[in-house]
């Protein structure tokens, strides 16, 4: 039993590499060859999107059997955080069948573990997500985020257990969307809600003020699960429970990115992911210190990986940006530390947004605050000042002292990044840290002004230049 996490990723290499054989990408690195994971390793360059993008653009152009075999219709569109530019990742049948919406049976059947009685196939469950667009060049093709191929491409059994109606959640203008939305879903008897948290609020707080309830029990009294994934929850989870008042509510993170859906929580008293390992996904990871590559066998509990992945979409060695964290093998479990990307690094100290995430809400819990958006950003040294972290929140209750409350959570960071302490230590490197509140509904406002509203767009939590503090704060002079 032991082994087979390792033999089904195995499996999944053997098969992936022999469905694929025949593609240019097959017959260049001569997939039929390779019989084990040394030769794969050897062979094969890892890839950034970068690399995999002007063969991604010919197979939306309509060519064949390139990275994957036929001609490939779906791509899920992906907005990076911190680049601007989108992502279209491959969605091959195989992938969306054996991959993405495997994985939401693998969800619902951990549901139905932890509550028996869940009436998921009686009454409704309501899904936030994107839109569909044909991709420009080549009508043919279609693009959406992740959520949106799913909800399109629906299995029948699914569809009569769904609200809204796939025209409203298919709908790409944000804000007629979550009117229309509160208006359906409003009326329905919703069991289970699934969405990314950042817009999953913005529906939420217009349904209650819409129907004048205190919280969304008293609007969908038989609710008993959030399914939550695309961005750190531990800055919304107060927040969450105040919408779901009830002890027994389940809050499942699950990990479906556009490249495949890679993990779920499975144990509501653990914080952590299980991976899947037998769900069309070949898995490789690479130590952030060392930069040595392993595969599922080699990984360690407590090192900062890269996740690297080849799959049932055609994607080879490809490193899709996040970074994780084991914190037990066998069961593989593991948190989600961050964005490759995503971080702050200007002076060593080395902070993720797993420590951001943490450090926020441990001070918001001391302080009976409630954050609703966050970002930080390196202040640079200029002359003789020291540098420093600059952070922007938005919060729903501010607390009564956001001067003790800045040194509170600064205090909490050095707790958990022993990097960011040592910077810190009698303020040789670093300055305490700046905090500047904003009006609730701010990022909102401005993810919209940038045409980043809604569907998977998130807000960069963390960037090691200040691009998007200078841009929130300019937008906050120019609107007050």
């Amino acid at each position: 039993m032991h082994t087979m996490p390792y033999q089904m990723q195995n499996q999944w290499l053997q098969k992936i590499l022999s469905i694929a054989r025949n593609t240019e990408v097959g017959e260049k690195y001569q997939f039929k060859e390779i019989k084990d994971y040394r030769t794969f390793a050897e062979r094969l360059p890892i890839q950034n999107y970068e690399d995999a993008q002007p063969d991604i653009e010919r197979m939306m152009l309509g060519e064949k059997d390139i990275l994957w075999p036929g001609y490939v219709k779906w791509y899920s569109k992906s907005s990076g955080t911190t680049n601007d530019r989108s992502k279209y990742i491959p969605v091959p049948s195989q992938n969306l069948r054996q991959c993405h919406i495997q994985g939401s049976w693998d969800s619902m059947s951990i549901l139905y573990h932890h509550k028996p009685d869940a009436d998921n196939f009686s009454k409704k469950s309501l899904l936030m997500g994107g839109s569909i667009a044909p991709y420009e060049p080549y009508p043919k093709t279609k693009t959406g985020d992740v959520s949106a191929v799913m909800i399109y491409n629906m299995p029948f059994i699914g569809r009569p257990f769904y609200t809204p109606d796939f025209e409203t959640a298919l709908m790409d203008d944000w804000e007629e969307k979550i009117e229309k939305m509160m208006r359906i879903t409003a009326q329905e008897d919703v069991v289970m809600m699934g969405g990314v948290p950042t817009w999953s609020v913005v529906l939420l707080n217009r349904i209650l003020e819409y129907t004048g309830k205190s919280n969304m029990m008293e609007v969908w009294p038989n609710i008993n699960a959030y399914l939550h994934g695309g961005v750190g929850f531990d800055p919304y989870r107060e927040q969450f429970k105040e919408y779901f008042p009830s002890p027994d509510f389940i809050f499942q993170e699950i990990y479906n990115a556009s490249e495949g859906f890679i993990g779920i929580q499975d144990d509501q008293l653990i914080k952590s992911i299980l991976l899947l390992t037998d769900n069309g996904m070949f898995f490789e990871f690479e130590d952030m210190e060392s930069g040595q590559v392993v595969p599922l066998e080699g990984v360690k509990t407590g090192v900062n990986y890269s996740l690297i992945m080849s799959t049932n979409a055609g994607l080879w060695r490809y490193r899709i940006g996040d970074t994780i964290c084991f914190d037990s093998v066998l069961p593989h479990r593991f948190k989600i530390t961050g964005r490759v990307q995503q971080f702050i690094n200007v002076f060593g100290e080395e902070v993720m947004v797993a420590n951001t995430d943490k450090a926020l809400a441990m001070t918001c819990r001391s302080f009976g605050a409630q954050a609703e958006e966050y970002t930080v950003a390196p202040i640079f040294l200029k002359g003789t000042k020291k540098g420093g972290h600059e952070w922007v929140i938005e919060f729903k209750h501010a607390p009564s002292d956001m001067h003790l409350f800045s040194r509170i959570l600064d205090d909490n960071l050095q707790k958990l990044n022993s990097d960011y302490a040592a910077k810190r230590s009698h303020n040789l490197a670093l300055e305490p840290l700046q905090l500047t509140a904003v009006e609730s509904g701010t990022f909102h406002k401005w993810m919209k002004s940038r045409g980043k509203y809604g569907g998977q767009n998130k807000v960069p939590r963390l960037s090691n230049n200040r691009k998007y503090v200078d841009q929130l704060l300019t937008y906050v002079t120019s609107e007050s």
